[in-house]
């Protein structure tokens, strides 16, 4: 009896910002990789997740939302998205069902994903808030973005329709119909190599994920101006004698206001950022820690090159 090929290769998940794609990729691998919040623009680089089955690898690459950037951190993300689309055999395109229609931002993702010929999957995420006899107007709304008629109110020639593979309604943070889009990304796979070892779901360094866990909490925990303006750097990470792990990180923002909003009134908001952030290292690295937060001014960080560069926004 024969045995089954092996089927591997990478899958983006792209779409404009705010649709449930870091949800999407936990989702996925059954883990948290990505950090998630309300706040749009949450995601800023790209994040790899290794999903693995019995005779299948998936590695996604879930992808900042492709946004009208309003400075340079804002250019490196679309570039970051956009740039993994030629790479994957398969594009995951996210809208969100909750919005009955697709908006400028959709139709613009739609052109970017319909230009590069890759072949796309449509995912209607956030399903669990539609009213079920909305369903069908809600998915025919999305698919029409398919059709270079709809994304564009003129005709502009040379834009190409998109056939999807599939339209697939999910609620990634319910784990609705998760499964089946599963099995539809896999199907697409063709036979290939085992990427990575079974038991690794990223290949993302521990202080990039400790620094995103510190930032996600600052996003929940703040609002208005501070949660875009907010960058995070591990700076120090040791394990000691005792067991524990020492974690000394600095949050950066761009003016003194915002400085103040994040260490609070005596420190609470900064003691409260620390110990929600705590709780997600320790279960992450498997040991007790002692978590330092420092809390420094970078003028403008976001539109200088070299401060994005030093905070680990760079092109690879």
């Amino acid at each position: 009896m024969s045995q089954e090929p092996f089927r591997s290769g990478f899958c983006s998940i792209v779409g404009r910002p705010n649709v449930g794609k870091s949800t999407l990729l936990n989702a996925f691998i059954e883990a948290k990789l990505a950090i998630m919040s309300d706040k749009p623009q949450t995601t800023r680089n790209r994040i790899l997740g290794v999903y693995n089955r019995p005779g299948a690898q998936v590695v996604f690459l879930d992808t900042p939302g492709i946004h009208k950037p309003h400075h340079k951190l804002g250019e490196y993300m679309n570039r970051v998205a956009i740039g993994t689309i030629p790479e994957v055999d398969v594009v995951l395109f996210v809208v969100d069902g909750s919005v009955p229609e697709p908006g400028e931002g959709d139709r613009y993702v739609a052109e970017v994903v319909a230009n590069s010929g890759r072949k796309t999957i449509l995912v209607v995420n956030k399903m669990d808030k539609v009213k079920r006899g909305d369903w069908y107007a809600v998915l025919d709304a999305y698919k029409a973005l398919g059709d270079p008629a709809v994304r564009h109110p003129e005709p502009r020639p040379g834009s190409k329709p998109i056939e999807w593979l599939d339209i697939v309604p999910v609620s990634a943070l319910e784990h609705k119909n998760v499964d089946r889009l599963l099995d539809l990304i896999v199907e697409q796979m063709e036979e290939g190599p085992q990427y990575y070892p079974e038991g690794m779901v990223t290949d993302q360094p521990e202080r990039f994920v400790i620094a995103e866990f510190i930032r996600e909490k600052i996003l929940q925990l703040t609002r208005e101006e501070v949660p875009h303006s907010v960058a995070v750097e591990v700076e120090q990470l040791q394990r000691r004698e005792s067991g524990t792990v020492y974690v000394g990180a600095s949050i950066y923002v761009e003016r003194d206001s915002q400085k103040g909003i994040i260490i609070g009134k005596r420190g609470a908001m900064l003691r409260e950022i620390g110990a929600r952030a705590r709780q997600d290292i320790e279960e992450m690295l498997g040991s007790k820690i002692f978590l330092e937060l420092f809390v420094k001014v970078k003028e403008d960080w976001r539109n200088k090159e070299s401060v994005l560069r030093s905070l680990g926004y760079r092109e690879e």
